[in-house]
């Protein structure tokens, strides 16, 4: 069975812990979305599964986050809208399995983690969550929370929270299994440490070291359009990576499973960058590889990569859609493709 976490934010700010006992059911709507997708490099990295998912008319609304549990093959999509399933399960093949209207309001970010005895989900609620409710704030005891954005958990249960998607807060947090504070930024500005709208969180779980401790913790810094990284044990800073973001700021963060590139998506340009991830040692300096150009209404908002495929799944806010995107063996002669689905 799995379990369901939330982080909310809204009237509901504590960190709810939920027992999901979910009951499903179906709803078909169909939709028709125009796009047009172009590779902006020679060095094409991906290409777009057409066939993913079997049957799109699941999604009936906007489609916030995405996240893949890679250890069951089952990929999950939140969506916001009214009388609407509001999580979906698909499985890594495409085939629609489940949702649940059960326990979630207005989610915004997620991730899946699975253990052979355990498949847990974890939410970023915004609204009104039905678990233990909040006050909006920034209160450390007991934690609260204002629009949390996304969260990142490691397979020690350790986990990373990005709270402030344009509330109160712009911090990160790292609290333990037990959910005890380990340590905190929390100043809105532009300094080293300092966020503007926190969005995403991802672990580089590469071991790059630098004078020997672990690179990891990459913060999405939206705002001030840079990724800013972080030691994961002690909170240190180590750097950031602006050049690569100087029209958009970056809304999403995964690297591949291989840790060859990092997946970053910049929402209102509607592009996907794979940037090469630093080398041992350091940070490095940010350097586009490749690039997936949407349509300009598609916005893809939060992402999520395959451990065991390295397949992206984009989840699409102004195209109300999640889509797949999988690894070439190598690089193809760039390409352009318009196509229309319905």
């Amino acid at each position: 069975m799995a379990r369901l976490w939330l982080c909310a934010g809204g009237a509901g700010l504590f960190l709810a812990l939920l027992v999901l006992h979910s009951g499903f059911s179906g709803c078909r709507v169909l939709k028709e979305f125009a796009f047009q997708i172009s590779w902006r490099t020679e060095e094409v990295l991906y290409k777009l599964d057409v066939g993913w998912p079997k049957h799109s008319e699941y999604f009936t609304g906007a489609t916030f986050c995405v996240a893949v549990d890679s250890l069951n093959g089952l990929v999950y999509v939140a969506q916001r809208g009214d009388n609407i399933q509001k999580v979906l399960v698909f499985t890594e093949d495409g085939y629609f399995l489940r949702g649940w209207n059960d326990t979630v309001d207005t989610p915004h970010g997620m991730f899946a983690t699975s253990t052979p005895h355990e498949q847990s989900i974890w939410i970023t609620d915004v609204g009104s969550v039905l678990g233990t409710p909040g006050k909006r704030g920034t209160g450390l005891n007991p934690l609260q929370f204002d629009n949390p954005a996304e969260l990142y958990v490691e397979d020690t249960g350790d986990m990373y929270i990005v709270d402030g998607d344009g509330g109160l807060n712009n911090r990160l947090i790292k609290l333990s299994q037990d959910f005890m504070m380990l340590w905190l930024h929390g100043e809105n500005g532009t300094g080293p440490a300092k966020f503007n709208i926190p969005h995403s969180v991802t672990v580089d779980s590469s071991g790059r070291v630098k004078h020997g401790v672990l690179v990891s913790v990459w913060v999405a810094d939206r705002g001030n359009k840079r990724i800013q990284v972080f030691d994961k044990d002690t909170g240190a800073w180590l750097g950031a990576w602006n050049s690569c973001f100087t029209e958009e700021g970056p809304s999403s963060v995964r690297f591949t499973p291989d840790g060859k590139y990092l997946v970053v998506a910049q929402l209102n340009l509607s592009r996907l960058l794979l940037v090469a991830a630093p080398p041992v040692g350091g940070i490095g300096h940010c350097s586009v590889v490749s690039s997936i150009q949407l349509a300009e209404q598609v916005q893809p908002h939060l992402l999520d990569v395959s451990a065991e495929t390295g397949a992206i799944y984009v989840a699409e806010i102004g195209a109300r859609q999640v889509q797949r995107y999988v690894p070439l063996g190598s690089a193809l002669p760039s390409f352009r493709w318009n196509s229309v689905y319905s």
